[in-house]
């Protein structure tokens, strides 16, 4: 066996499926890489599906139809974090590792069912089978509009408001 060191600075220079190797060998050394995860349905490309722009309304909605499943509450609250906006229209791009380690699930098919779970929220709270709360990439990101990522920041700081609210009143 022989190691190789590398620097920050040496990964982030290094061409994009050079870093993509590196990424995949250190989560396969720690036991989250996709072998590991148990493999989850292939989603079926339904005709017309958009994604779409959560309103606050919407977002609460959805939380209201989860709120029983925490692992999908704690997957639905990770987008309310600041993500990468990219391209034009923006999109804002979550990586399904990251999702999965902040939320200390067990494997990317739990994210991926959580995911699925806050999607058919959305369809019926909007009544639009075409309607998706989130998108995919090739590279193991998740993408959703940047007002969803809004609006879902601003339900949680309601939450949080209703919970400061409470504590404050039980100590008075």
């Amino acid at each position: 066996m022989i190691g190789i060191t590398l620097t920050a600075d040496q990964i982030r220079s290094a061409p994009p499926e050079v870093r993509r190797w590196i990424e995949h060998q250190v989560l396969a050394g720690l036991g989250l890489g996709p072998e590991e995860a148990s493999p989850a349905p292939p989603a079926l490309p339904v005709p017309g599906a958009h994604l779409v722009a959560c309103s606050a309304d919407d977002a609460g909605k959805i939380l209201a139809q989860i709120q029983g499943v925490l692992p999908a509450v704690n997957v639905f609250f990770e987008f309310g974090r600041p993500g990468i906006a990219l391209g034009q229209p923006p999109v804002m791009m979550f990586r399904l590792i990251d999702i999965l380690h902040h939320t200390r699930l067990q494997n990317v098919g739990q994210v991926m069912a959580s995911l699925e779970m806050i999607n058919k929220a959305l369809i019926d709270a909007r009544k639009d089978p075409s309607a998706r709360f989130c998108g995919f990439d090739h590279e193991g990101h998740c993408l959703i509009a940047p007002e969803t990522q809004r609006a879902i920041a601003s339900v949680w700081q309601s939450v949080i408001a209703k919970q400061h609210g409470v504590a404050e009143g039980e100590a008075a």
